[in-house]
């Protein structure tokens, strides 16, 4: 039977990568993004049903091929997230009537419900990340990321 190694901790971490923010901001992401996938997974949900929810209800109707494209998930991945949404009742798909290849993905009362039950889990995680943080911290952290970000994705 394999057994999952520790984490590494603070002390554990060579210095030589405590120095470089790069490695500090992926190990920050995987144990946020771990934890939050935690809390959806005891829903019955990913993190890409929350990606999608979100990008429906900012966003509007998509197709969801147009889905694909602005969330970065595979083809075959989208189609199961949306049929399981759909199944649940979070979003509807509806078939284009101008196009018949193309299918419209529409987010629901109650998945927009459900986005904000997931939003408020998204937030007490990051609480619990940035908890050593004050909100002046946590502000000029926040600033900074989008920042980054948005270099990152292309914005002047």
């Amino acid at each position: 039977m394999a057994s999952e190694e520790p984490a590494p901790t603070a002390a554990s971490t060579p210095p030589t990568l405590l120095d470089l923010s790069t490695y500090l901001l992926s190990r920050t992401g995987k144990a946020a993004r771990a934890r939050l996938a935690e809390r959806l997974a005891r829903r019955g949900l990913r993190l890409w049903d929350m990606a999608v929810l979100a990008a429906l209800a900012d966003f509007g109707p998509h197709a969801q091929r147009d889905l694909v494209r602005r969330l970065g998930v595979d083809p075959s991945d989208m189609a199961k997230v949306a049929d399981g949404l759909a199944a649940a009742g979070y979003v509807e798909r509806a078939r284009d009537t101008a196009d018949r290849r193309r299918v419209s993905v529409t987010v629901t009362d109650a998945g927009r419900a459900l986005l904000a039950e997931l939003r408020a889990e998204a937030l007490a995680v990051q609480d619990e990340v940035l908890a050593p943080l004050s909100a002046e911290e946590r502000q000029v952290l926040h600033e900074l990321l989008g920042r980054l970000h948005a270099r990152l994705a292309g914005a002047p």
